[in-house]
């Protein structure tokens, strides 16, 4: 009885597995009439950020001969620092273990 139970489900989930492979699936991107800038966000309507064209005028930094050697300084040691750190972290966790 459980075996023709089971044998008949089977036989459904193949029917009904077959008719969804066989259907045509269409896919479609679809977006909203949403724009950048909006007027609502920042009371402006351009459509693209705007401060954009004057983001990167290091020439016109305030005190960039200290920001700038700070900068590189600070992303060079965490690009060196976080490595070792994890180095000996990963050490010590294995000799305690």
């Amino acid at each position: 009885m459980a075996l023709n139970n089971g044998l008949r489900s089977a036989s459904r989930l193949l029917t009904t597995s077959k008719s969804l492979i066989s259907t045509p699936v269409k896919r479609e991107i679809h977006s909203s009439g949403m724009r950048m800038g909006g007027g609502h966000a920042h009371g402006h309507d351009e459509p693209y950020y705007l401060h954009a064209k004057h983001m990167y005028n290091l020439d016109r930094m305030k005190y960039q001969k200290v920001k700038m050697p700070l900068a590189v300084l600070a992303a060079f040691s965490i690009g060196v620092g976080v490595p070792i750190y994890a180095v000996i972290f990963q050490q010590r966790k294995t000799a305690s273990g």
